[in-house]
């Protein structure tokens, strides 16, 4: 079967001037610093980050539209440069997620390094980075480290190290084998939360990574509203950026859906995806059935298309077999309806740019894609997506009979626990 990349940059960055480049420093220490960070709010980010004279802020973006979730990103666009750092600008950072619950500062997910951003990191730098950052959290959290080792057969996909006191958790983590094997440095990153975070927070420091939700508890996040809509709320959202990294974006946000910690950066790892090629589906079908019993998931491959027609396929060895039953558009919506009453959201592969869709996207907004189909409204006989796009981009809908046609494939992830 043909392979295929599912390639989209980010077509929705914020309005940035078109002429001069913008450099800017942001300090993010005090995201890392206890207890000051316990107090920050939502609303404290826009007095510590000001835009000045930018149509948007440079340094941070919300991901959501409750304003619980935001994104500081080194390049926020082409000709946009921000210098994050931390521990007195002497540690560079590529990225960091911050989370807020009930207008209070939860924790935070930071890229110190990914090779997708910033290509290769000097052996000499890592454990320089290993030892201040280690020495700093041991400090804010006053607690000794507790070593972890990678173990792929019990879903510890990560090496590092977790503290774990009355003040907090964190965990400064890497690819396995960095150091005992001198692989090369694919990602390290850290994580700062409450004590009382749950979630991929407090997964993160288990010593086995798995779903912390059970199939049963997934049916709270069902909503149903006036308008005749049926949908999964709380679906975290993250963004790609400018990268092709659709796939594994929509899965970070089901790992940390279902409780799991594993980001894009990690997954794009595991799939061997391309940040500016995309990812290959068909290979990432293969390498996520392969580890998802390790985070106690089932991973299922519902339909691809095969020779303009969606079919059910024979999943053998980690490889796609289309067998000859196809999959109609009454089944396509049946599926969407099962799994979004029991708030199980689908892994949507399609070609965008077809057919209208609500809200419209850029008319040059079109190729391979995924989404995550997150619910249905059957008045309307439309289904409802969202986009791994950021802020504005949570819930999405197009007519049944446009999404059938322009779908590449269905993918189901689950937990296994019920």
């Amino acid at each position: 079967m043909k392979s295929i990349h599912y390639l989209l940059l980010s077509l929705f960055v914020p309005v940035w001037p078109c002429f001069g480049a913008y450099e800017f420093k942001a300090n993010l220490d005090p995201f890392i610093t206890l207890p000051g960070a316990y107090q920050l709010t939502p609303e404290s980010l826009g007095k510590m980050f000001k835009r000045g004279d930018m149509l948007q802020n440079p340094y941070f973006e919300w991901l959501n539209r409750e304003k619980t979730r935001a994104i500081f990103k080194r390049r926020p666009a082409s000709n946009v440069k921000v210098d994050l750092s931390i521990l007195g600008g002497e540690v560079p950072v590529q990225e960091m997620i911050v989370d807020f619950k009930d207008g209070r500062f939860l924790g935070i997910t930071m890229s110190i390094f990914n090779r997708g951003d910033a290509g290769e990191m000097d052996r000499a730098d890592f454990e320089s980075i290993i030892t201040n950052v280690g020495r700093h959290l041991g400090t804010q959290l006053a607690t000794r480290p507790n070593q972890r080792s990678g173990k792929v057969e019990r879903g510890i996909l990560t090496s590092g190290y977790t503290w774990i006191s009355g003040r907090g958790m964190a965990i400064l983590e890497y690819n396995p084998g960095v150091r005992s094997e001198s692989q090369d440095v694919s990602f390290l990153r850290m994580r700062l939360c409450h004590r009382t975070a749950k979630g991929a927070y407090s997964a993160a420091m288990e010593e086995k990574a798995a779903a912390s939700i059970r199939t049963s508890e997934l049916a709270d996040n069902v909503v149903k509203d006036m308008r005749g809509n049926t949908y999964i709320d709380n679906v975290p959202m993250v963004d790609q950026g400018g990268k092709g990294y659709c796939v594994v974006a929509s899965v970070q946000r089901l790992f940390e859906y279902y409780g799991a910690p594993c980001d894009m950066h990690q997954l794009a790892e595991i799939a061997d995806a391309d940040p500016d090629e995309g990812t290959n589906i068909f290979s990432t079908n293969k390498e996520l059935g392969a580890i998802d019993h390790l985070f106690k998931m089932r991973y299922t491959c519902l339909a691809v298309r095969y020779k303009g027609e969606l079919k059910v396929p024979d999943d053998e060895k980690g490889e796609l077999y289309v067998s000859d039953r196809a999959w109609d558009e009454r089944e396509f919506f049946e599926t969407i309806r099962k799994y979004a009453d029991s708030g199980i959201p689908l892994l949507w592969a399609l070609q965008m740019g077809n057919h209208q869709e609500i809200p419209a996207i850029s008319r040059q907004a079109s190729g391979g894609h995924m989404r995550l189909i997150t619910g249905y409204n059957e008045q309307r006989k439309a289904i409802l997506f969202s986009d791994s796009w950021g802020a504005g981009h949570e819930l999405k809908s197009m007519k049944t009979k446009d999404a059938y046609r322009v779908s590449d494939a269905i993918f189901l992830m689950k937990p296994v626990t019920n």
